[in-house]
């Protein structure tokens, strides 16, 4: 029975993995190659900066996620979402393929932003179906599939790709990354979730109201988990988002760069997702949220330390990205699996992206000050002002969810 049991459930983890990964690949390229190659065509850089506006369908999802919801009351309403979405992502790849760079590039800027409504639309989509489709002891695990699927979907689209576009060339690419969205499509045509069909949930659901939205920030005790989501990680952004410039500084080149901040940096955070999966599936959600935090902590000390006392050189750079990107891998687990114990019924898509957002929406922040930290005040102070925050984390984890530990956030023993 429990041999059954696992084999389902690592076929479930498959299909999550493929979704997530099929999402992230093609906007990892994309964000990655486009600043390049709009830099060798003389753009300005005021002009290249205006493409993070490429990401506001993943900021602004959470306005067309009730309608998700509201659509879904069975499995094959979320495959409908599903398969919809990442078919109209393939097919707008598949047109970029034939558009040429030097000439079409507003055109391709246009179809890359529609590209991302297509995919951001499917990740609400398969959240409501993963938060519905595992218990909450095993939800740890299939946001480790959603961690894990960010981070390599990083390192394919932002690295391996990028090796073979300097191979192939951009029209020669994009045909077989469209395909390659289709085809991840196919593990999803053999899932199956009793869970996620919801007969009783169209009566239970008013008409559309404002309370589709608001009613998440409505709920008791919910601005606690708020506070938590926007500075939990919040210490390491300002320090992953001053990575690559503080290693130029430091006379490494692109390549080497990449090798330790796009390879070895996003394997060890899927290493650190993995391992905080299954962490938080023993243990539940209160000791790992307070060991994760201080594991952050250490990291961002590190990092002061290394400017101002340590001797800076590869050995002591790997060790602290190690820390860096070990500590975010874990933290992402923490975060998601809490967002995915604050969802209403029948909203489980809208909150979970609400939560989402928040976080991208701190991370955006966090990014912008620590580039004007770093920029007036140098990387020591950077880290400095990353390690308050991080300390303000812990602490606050430590206040505030003390009494969980009596209740809902048992030790999980099964």
């Amino acid at each position: 029975m429990n041999l059954n049991r696992g084999i389902e459930n690592g076929g479930r983890l498959f299909t999550f993995l493929c979704l997530y990964i099929a999402q992230t690949i093609p906007m990892s390229f994309f964000s990655t190659i486009l600043p390049v190659l709009m830099r060798q065509q003389h753009f300005s850089l005021e002009t290249i900066g205006l493409l993070q506006f490429m990401k506001l369908p993943w900021v602004l999802k959470f306005l067309w996620s009730p309608a998700v919801d509201r659509s879904c009351n069975k499995l094959s309403h979320y495959k409908r979402w599903i398969f919809s979405s990442e078919l109209i992502y393939a097919v707008i790849i598949l047109a970029i393929s034939f558009l040429d760079l030097e000439t079409s590039i507003y055109t391709i800027v246009a179809l890359i932003i529609f590209s991302f409504v297509a995919s951001a639309t499917q990740d609400i989509a398969t959240d409501a179906l993963a938060v519905l489709s595992f218990d909450k002891k095993d939800k740890s695990l299939v946001n480790s599939m959603q961690s894990v699927g960010s981070f390599a979907g990083a390192m394919i689209g932002g690295g391996i790709l990028l090796l073979l576009y300097h191979k192939i060339g951009w029209n020669q690419l994009l045909p077989y990354l469209a395909l390659f969205v289709v085809l991840a499509l196919i593990p999803l045509f053999f899932f199956k979730s009793e869970q996620a069909d919801q007969p009783e949930k169209k009566k239970e659901m008013k008409a559309p109201h404002p309370d589709d939205l608001l009613g998440f920030f409505k709920q008791r005790g919910i601005w606690k988990q708020i506070i938590f989501l926007f500075f939990y990680y919040a210490g390491l952004i300002g320090t992953l988002a001053m990575l690559k410039p503080m290693l130029v500084d430091y006379g490494y080149n692109m390549k080497e760069i990449g090798v330790m901040s796009g390879i070895i940096g996003t394997s060890i955070g899927c290493v650190g997702s993995l391992s905080g999966g299954f962490i938080v599936r023993r243990f539940g959600r209160f000791w790992p949220r307070i060991i994760f935090a201080g594991f952050t902590l250490i990291t961002t000390i590190y990092f002061y330390m290394l400017i101002t006392y340590l001797q800076v050189n590869t050995a002591t750079l790997h060790l602290g990205i190690t820390l860096l990107w070990a500590s975010y891998g874990m933290s992402t687990i923490v975060v998601y699996t809490t967002a995915m114990d604050s969802v209403r019924k029948g909203y489980e898509g809208t909150d979970f992206t609400i939560q989402t957002v928040i976080t991208h929406l701190s991370g955006m922040l966090m990014a912008a000050a620590a580039g004007k930290v770093a920029g007036e005040l140098g990387y020591a102070n950077l880290f400095l002002f990353e390690s308050a925050i991080a300390a303000f984390s812990l602490i606050y984890i430590l206040l505030i969810f003390k009494k969980n530990i009596s209740d809902n956030e048992t030790r999980v023993t099964q």
